[in-house]
């Protein structure tokens, strides 16, 4: 598959050839959706906790005597049917990750890839190395095209990483970081 490669002009600066096991595939829509969901659940915090009896703070006496009053039998205030008492089968802090095989994950990167380079939503640019030049080009309005979505910059190197920060709009990431639902 070719693309154009763009400078940071919006100008045409040749072609380069992608690799059609990662960029030439059928988007798969259920395999997405499942390293979507994958990645998601990895993020969510999961702490979120109700009380216990055990950790309601309130007395353990009894509320009234067991017999003779005409009203249903009870024992402490922490019960649950009462105002300011536990709250039964509420949510407890636990992890929400689940397993997803390495393969699906590494054909889920591919297939949005491949989407990506399908919609025409993937653009190669030339000097990737001075981003920091695209906000100024964002800022004289040269290229719109290029710059109407934040830029993501996959690097392997941290230290390359670090001469783009001062572009606002540009989101970095090393190239063990990506994620599928970057833009």
């Amino acid at each position: 598959m070719d693309v154009t490669v763009k400078t940071l002009s919006g100008e045409d600066a040749g072609t380069i050839t992608l690799a059609d096991e990662t960029f030439g595939l059928e988007p798969r829509a259920d395999i997405l959706h499942r390293v979507v969901r994958w990645q998601l659940a990895k993020r969510q915090a999961g702490t979120h906790k109700v009380k216990s009896r055990g950790e309601i703070n309130a007395t353990g006496k009894k509320m009234y005597r067991q017999k003779g009053t005409g009203r249903a039998r009870h024992s402490d205030k922490k019960a649950t049917q009462f105002r300011g008492g536990a709250k039964p089968h509420g949510p407890k802090v636990r992890s929400h990750a689940h397993d997803l095989p390495k393969k699906v994950r590494v054909m889920g990167l591919k297939h949005a890839l491949s989407a990506r380079a399908r919609g025409e939503g993937l653009i190669v640019l030339d000097h990737h190395r001075n981003l920091a030049q695209a906000q100024e080009v964002q800022q004289i309005g040269v290229a719109p095209r290029l710059l109407t979505h934040p830029l993501l910059r996959i690097d392997d190197q941290q230290g390359r990483l670090r001469q783009g920060r001062a572009a606002d709009h540009v989101l970095q990431k090393l190239a063990m970081a990506r994620r599928v639902d970057d833009d």
